[in-house]
């Protein structure tokens, strides 16, 4: 059992030694937390100046190298923290007084919520599980981040009046100062206007405190920069993403403004890369963000800004909530058994829990490391808005009460190497957490799969789930429906990593001609297969029975099954060309609304000082 905490029995000159040790081994933690935020920051600044140079293969390295270093900082941190206090670290009743000291240190902290999670990540690492309660490590957070500002505001406000918008926004872009010239700005404000003249209050029709608020800073992901806002009319509040892309010419245009739910929704999908941001208070970009995307948690929230260790955190705290206010058990999740993963749901939370079974049954030829570096890969990929992020956890406990037998008895016979029974609670020592999607396969045994008209829905987002992954150098290897899951805006997106093979890694072959009858009638091919060898001509019959999943299929993607296409796609990655892939509806882009980008403006882009916002 743990000890109490230091306590008045000590003599003063111990106990006040002891003090001494606790606030400077809470300051070396808080130390390493400082180096990882700063960095961090620098690396999502200079997403800026990599956009406007049109440096995507930077862009690229930047995120990858991102998504790694708040591990390399915490092992730093625990390596700091044992050679300076190498008797102190396993004086176990002292961590309550290192915890406490450290909530000290955080009092004018524009980031204590992180650092909380940078100490239970140090402290995890050098205590075991049975000292993960709220007096060794932060169950619950100790700093409120309500109302945190930092040195100025998050965002700023602009104020239209019975006025024109275009002048609020050009202000609005001209604030962030883009190096890079605008092809046209003033046609850009033209159809700003004109969009947002559908959706906004008539003049007459404008409160007092009618207003523009806009985050300081612009969210970058590939080669889009994206201004995020909102409209303010009385109670009611209006969120609106531009969306900034780069032309031929390297000038920038405004690509459109979204002004729906559902196409903001899709912009911040946990199925795309994470966005850079510069964010002093990031407390505070993520409670904007939830005016703008309300239905998002706050731990997707953390997660989209590049704050994924933040966002498991909050995410872990979300789901003890539920589970202590929830009564359903765990059970099997729906849809077809994988032969990799065992999966389970609770059918009153949004997420399914995937382990990967201690061994696999043939064909499957893999092995559990080979799983665990594929989903690190898709971690570090750009997911396009096409495979599904994941959260990985160790040693969670859960209630043991809340399972289904059926549950515990596949994990007993197909994982007993991942779970542990501790009195009442169920220990699983690794696994996965994804958003729970309905399958395609259970979609289309439905009653969806006798709709004509949503049988040609999915099949046409099918295939262009495989189109956007192989621009972005995926195949999927299982291309089988089961392996896809449709979103709750109507997205493809794959979710099952252990066949995933970058694309320039297969060979896309022709069928053969058979030489002779005999050829035609061997059960095996009478040809060679090497292992990334794919024939597109055999996924429609490898993939759909015949009938009309199939015939939607290739009506709507003939090229498919075409492999001069795949090597084409496969060219232009070597190539090096980085395809656009919109995350909202095409039909809301300017160009397809108001016909191509041609000089047109009224003001364009005269060479002043913005103008102060009034």
């Amino acid at each position: 059992m743990a000890q109490p905490p230091i306590s008045s029995p000590l003599p003063p000159s111990e106990l006040a030694a002891m003090r001494e040790v606790s606030r400077d081994m809470a300051q070396a933690i808080l130390d390493g937390f400082d180096k990882h935020y700063r960095l961090f920051r620098a690396l999502s600044a200079g997403a800026k100046r990599r956009w406007e140079e049109n440096d995507w293969v930077a862009v690229q390295r930047a995120r990858r190298e991102r998504i790694g270093m708040y591990d390399q900082r915490v092992r730093e941190a625990v390596a700091a923290v044992r050679e300076r206090f190498p008797a102190t670290i396993r004086e176990d009743a002292l961590w309550p007084d290192i915890k406490r000291a450290y909530v000290g240190l955080l009092y004018d902290h524009k980031q204590p919520e992180c650092a909380e999670t940078f100490f239970n990540s140090v402290s995890s690492r050098i205590l075991t599980r049975r000292y993960f309660a709220n007096q060794y490590i932060f169950w619950r957070p100790a700093i409120s981040t309500e109302h945190l500002e930092g040195a100025e505001p998050t965002y700023s406000c602009h104020y239209p009046g019975k006025g024109d918008l275009r002048e609020s926004f050009w202000d609005v872009l001209h604030a962030f100062r883009i190096a890079t010239p605008f092809a046209d700005m003033g046609r850009d404000l033209d159809r700003i206007v004109a969009a947002v003249g559908e959706v906004y209050p008539q003049v007459e029709d404008r409160q007092p405190n009618f207003q523009l608020h806009v985050l300081r800073s612009l969210f970058f992901r590939n080669k889009a920069a994206y201004v995020v806002g909102r409209a303010v009319n009385g109670e009611h509040v209006y969120p609106f993403v531009i969306p900034l892309l780069k032309g031929e010419d390297g000038k920038v245009h405004v690509d459109t403004i979204l002004l729906d739910r559902v196409n903001i929704g899709r912009v911040f999908s946990l199925g795309r890369a994470y966005f850079a941001v510069d964010m002093e208070v990031p407390a505070a970009y993520v409670e904007f963000l939830r005016t703008v995307v309300p239905t998002k948690p706050r731990a997707e929230l953390y997660t989209m800004v590049g704050l994924q260790k933040q966002g498991k955190t909050a995410f872990y705290r979300d789901l003890q909530q539920h589970l202590s206010h929830s009564t359903d058990r765990f059970v099997i999740a729906p849809g077809t058994k994988g032969m990799v993963m065992l999966v389970f749901t609770l059918p009153s939370y949004p997420y399914v829990f995937k382990i990967i079974r201690d061994h696999f049954a043939p064909p499957k030829d893999t092995d559990k490391a080979r799983v665990e570096e594929r989903y690190r890969f898709v971690k570090m990929h750009d997911r396009v808005g096409r495979m599904a992020d994941t959260l990985e956890f160790s040693e969670v406990a859960f209630p043991l009460e809340r399972f289904e037998k059926s549950v515990l008895d596949e994990l007993h016979a197909l994982a007993p190497s991942q779970i542990e029974i501790e009195g009442d609670r169920v220990v699983v020592k690794h696994m996965y957490i994804e958003r729970r999607l309905e399958p395609l396969d259970v979609y289309l045994a439905g009653p969806a799969g006798a709709d004509e008209a949503k049988v040609h829905a999915v099949m046409r987002e099918y295939g262009a789930a495989l189109k956007e992954l192989a621009a972005a150098n995926i195949f999927p290897g299982d291309l089988l429906l089961k392996n896809f899951g449709l979103t709750r805006y109507g997205r493809v997106v794959f979710y099952d990593y252990d066949e995933l093979v970058e694309l320039t890694e297969c060979r896309f072959r022709t069928m053969p001609r058979a030489r002779d009858d005999d050829d035609e009638m061997r059960s095996e091919p009478w040809f060679q297969v090497d292992e990334h060898d794919i024939f597109p001509e055999q996924l429609p019959t490898f993939l759909f029975p015949q009938g009309p999943v199939r015939t939607a299929f290739l009506e709507a993607h003939p090229e498919l099954v075409d492999a001069r296409w795949w090597s084409g796609q496969q060219e232009s990655v070597r190539a090096g060309i980085l395809e656009d892939v919109f995350p909202y509806a095409e039909d809301v882009r300017f160009c397809r609304r108001f016909g191509p980008l041609t000089q047109t403006g009224a003001l364009g882009t005269p060479a002043r000082t913005p103008p102060a916002t009034r």
